[in-house]
């Protein structure tokens, strides 16, 4: 994690006002492509919902993770209000907590783990606003890539298995897919019968994937097709990544 408190806190508040403004005026009824069980209402419900757990769950510990279709964000009108006060309490949950190590799935963690997991969650989700609204959407670069670090760690962390054992599809033999951004250096996964390995690294692998950085985190998470960046190598091993790795 190179970014710190300070720029996640930024990105939280930037993407929660983004999707607020993305769904202005939207029909809170509208199907959400990139989620297709989920209307816009569930989505801005999820979005506000998850902001409140993390800061329930930093200030007096684990709590069952909620149900979005429970989850209440009032008017369309008062969407954006309530989506900001959200971010607003986690953030300021994070910053109470200091390094204080709260619970996650993996461990114990500083409070800041929740900052950065929100920051990039709600990220993503922008993205589902903005494509099921029709409204712009762009992420910088240094926080599309850590969301691109972010995923992969949690991807290649053993409690995953348990978690989400659908990833168990993307063990393999050494197989190796590289994410390779427009600019920087990009990141190099092996599949490997234990796992999911990788590293920031610019290097030869068996399929690369080539664009700018927030398009290869949205062909990750699947939110764009992978289409939208150029696939050189194994064609096949990078369908299956996407089919099987999305968050």
């Amino acid at each position: 994690m190179d970014l710190d408190t300070a720029r996640f806190a930024q990105g939280l508040h930037e993407h929660t006002a983004g999707f607020a403004k993305a769904v202005a005026g939207a029909d809170p009824e509208a199907p959400v492509p990139t989620c297709p069980e989920w209307p816009l209402r569930v989505l801005a419900g999820h979005v506000g919902q998850a902001h409140r757990w993390a800061a329930d769950l930093i200030r007096s510990g684990p709590a069952p993770v909620p149900d979005p279709f429970e989850a209440d964000p009032g008017a369309p009108d008062e969407w954006s209000a309530w989506l900001q006060a959200g971010a607003a309490d986690l953030a300021a949950a994070v910053l109470a907590a200091a390094d204080r190590p709260v619970w996650t799935y993996f461990g114990p963690r500083p409070a800041t783990f929740w900052l950065r997991r929100m920051a990039h969650d709600t990220t993503v989700h922008h993205a589902d606003a903005a494509l099921a609204a029709g409204a712009a959407f762009e992420v910088a670069p240094d926080l599309a890539a850590d969301a691109i670090s972010e995923w992969l760690e949690m991807l290649s962390h053993p409690v995953m298995a348990t978690l989400r054992p659908g990833f168990s599809a993307l063990r393999g033999t050494g197989q190796t897919l590289q994410l390779r951004p427009a600019d920087g250096v990009g990141w190099l996964i092996t599949r490997t019968p234990g796992g999911v390995r990788w590293t920031r690294a610019t290097d030869t692998a068996d399929v690369t994937l080539t664009g700018p950085v927030e398009d290869l985190l949205l062909v990750l998470t699947r939110r764009l097709s992978a289409d939208r960046v150029t696939i050189t190598g194994d064609h096949g091993l990078a369908e299956h990544w996407v089919a099987h790795s999305a968050a």
